[in-house]
């Protein structure tokens, strides 16, 4: 009988998928500043979301060099949590639904187009691109299969995040389905220092009118001692009153009898006198 040997299955390469391309996550601080707000306001925002800034993003697996690191994704139906990379086929194959990017100077036409063209291919349902110098929105979506670009020329509000973009002439307005707006770290500290503040003076207050209670209560107290005092001194001066009273009835009862007991020991004149 001869001996089968099986041969086992070649191991697939081992594939290494870069975590940073050496590049900065922005380019000067504006551009820096508008990722961390757009990034942490959403992440705030959305519970049931993986958001993330300056991440790569795998679609295929076994390919490390189609790849992208949008400044701002948003993965629904993914959990919350550190990553190296955003590896689709380890993340329930579900691609980034929503994608930000912010231009800095050195962003040029035909990369963009090229970003454009990859999160088309790649499934992202919203792709949003603020130039935060020139102060312009522009963005694409899918609507019936189909990725067209937004119309933005009376604002524009996300059917997957549910918040509102609008232009003023000075800078975006994102606001959120309550209303708000999102805000800077700066913003953020300085509405909860002025919090802070209004909740110090709203206690301070609330102190001064316990003590004015107390105050009032002990005021209240000083005059119901007055009261009974001064009860207790009508008492007295009107017993003292009932027993003087009481004191001359005696007398006067007194004087009766004796004038009594006086008047029948003297003889009556007879009519000869």
């Amino acid at each position: 009988m001869a001996l089968v040997v099986k041969e086992k299955p070649p191991r697939l390469h081992e594939v290494y998928y870069p975590e940073s391309d050496g590049k900065p996550m922005a380019e000067n601080t504006l551009q820096f500043q508008w990722i961390v707000t757009i990034k942490e306001n959403l992440d705030v925002l959305l519970p049931d979301a993986f958001v993330a800034g300056d991440l790569f993003w795998y679609p295929q697996e076994g390919n490390n060099r189609r790849r992208q690191a949008p400044d701002i994704l948003v993965a629904f139906g993914r959990p919350k949590g550190h990553r190296g990379s955003y590896k689709q086929w380890e993340e329930g194959r579900i691609a980034p639904q929503v994608v930000f990017e912010v231009l800095s100077p050195g962003n040029r036409a035909q990369e963009m187009r090229r970003k454009e063209q990859f999160y088309d291919r790649y499934g992202v349902e919203e792709y949003y691109v603020y130039d935060p110098d020139h102060n312009r929105l522009s963005g694409w979506h899918r609507a019936s299969g189909l990725w067209q670009p937004m119309d933005m020329q009376h604002g524009w509000q996300s059917p997957r995040l549910g918040i509102r973009f609008s232009l003023t002439p000075e800078t975006l307005l994102i606001e959120r389905p309550d209303g708000s707006l999102f805000e800077t770290f700066a913003e953020l500290t300085q509405r909860a220092e002025r919090a802070h503040q209004a909740q110090e003076a709203a206690q301070a207050q609330a102190e001064r009118a316990h003590q004015a209670q107390e105050a009032a209560q002990a005021q209240a107290e000083t005059a119901r001692q007055a009261q009974e005092a001064a009860q207790a001194q009508a008492e007295t001066a009107w017993a003292q009153v009932e027993r003087e009273r009481q004191t001359v009835q005696a007398l006067r009862a007194e004087l009766e009898r004796l004038q009594r007991q006086h008047g029948a020991g003297i003889p009556s004149p007879s009519p000869d006198d």
